[in-house]
């Protein structure tokens, strides 16, 4: 489904019958979304799969949201609707450009990550990153879940296999089985999980706001790896800076990054054909832990 005819036939179900027109949006990878107009009510954003993954994704989605909110205190759009095939949510509007909207998001991240510290590494139930399930299964360690259910449950997605040699995959075998070296040992907290700039959005008064999570509580690194790794806008340099002095965050942090966001590149090359570069950065990784012939 590439035109918004599938979600205006899709809404205008006795679920949402005032819906008049759908126009769609663009900025997401996975899903089909639009904003649509209503005859006596505001414009709502909509969003749909061609094709489903599973019944559940959307009301994960919801879940998520609700997380952030209740727990970590952060703005997200309110859920009108979340079933197996439609999540409809109130708008959010476009980020400010600038940098004080950017120092105010290190406040709500700091924030989120600190408030909200967990025992153990998980959730509740399994979710959505994209169009493949993200495992959440509960565990105390947090450099064993990061490996199995981060980085080594992609290997065997048939992308993967394409693009990865086994040499590559030999690699990151080596680095998950070094990651207490590599890493430093945090506690886990509350996570986003998809953090890249286009899922940061603003309320209709210019506060910072989310959208489209994967939750977990996970090291607040994979967030700030996220952010970091995918091209923020100039005015967001500051941003770092700010969340670092707020969370204590040591100075050799952004070493870690690429290691980190090794997580999110073996998503988007399981899942896309245009990996936008994800299969050379994470050769780049791994390319420390090769055996030399």
């Amino acid at each position: 489904m590439r035109s918004t005819t599938g979600l205006l036939e899709r809404l205008l179900q006795p679920r949402m019958p005032d819906i008049v027109a759908v126009e769609p949006v663009t900025g997401g990878l996975a899903a089909l979304a639009g904003i649509a107009t209503r005859r006596d009510a505001p414009q709502v954003f909509v969003k749909a799969f061609a094709e489903a993954p599973a019944d559940d994704v959307f009301v994960a989605e919801a879940d998520g949201l609700a997380a952030l909110r209740e727990l970590g205190g952060v703005a997200t759009p309110e859920v009108l609707l979340a079933d197996r095939e439609l999540l409809v949510l109130s708008m959010l509007e476009a980020r400010p450009r600038s940098e004080v909207f950017w120092e105010q998001f290190a406040h709500v991240l700091a924030h989120l990550h600190t408030s909200t510290t967990h025992p153990r590494f998980g959730w509740h139930h399994d979710n959505w990153l994209g169009r493949r399930r993200q495992i959440n299964t509960w565990s105390d360690d947090g450099y064993a879940f990061f490996a199995q259910h981060r980085l080594l449950r992609w290997l065997g997605q048939p992308r993967v296999e394409a693009a990865l040699d086994a040499g590559d995959r030999a690699a990151l075998e080596r680095l998950c089985h070094r990651l207490p070296d590599l890493l430093p040992d945090r506690p886990a907290c509350l996570t986003h999980g998809d953090l890249w700039a286009q899922n940061i959005l603003a309320t209709p008064d210019g506060q910072p706001a989310l959208i489209d999570p994967a939750v977990s509580y996970m090291w607040a690194e994979v967030d700030l790896a996220h952010v970091w790794s995918t091209s923020p806008p100039p005015e967001a340099r500051r941003m770092f800076d700010v969340y670092a002095d707020l969370t204590s965050l040591d100075s050799g942090w952004q070493a870690r990054m690429p290691i980190v966001q090794l997580r999110q590149h073996l998503a988007v090359l399981a899942q896309f054909d245009d990996d936008w570069g994800a299969a050379d950065q994470i050769r780049a990784v791994l390319a420390p832990f090769r055996k030399r012939p």
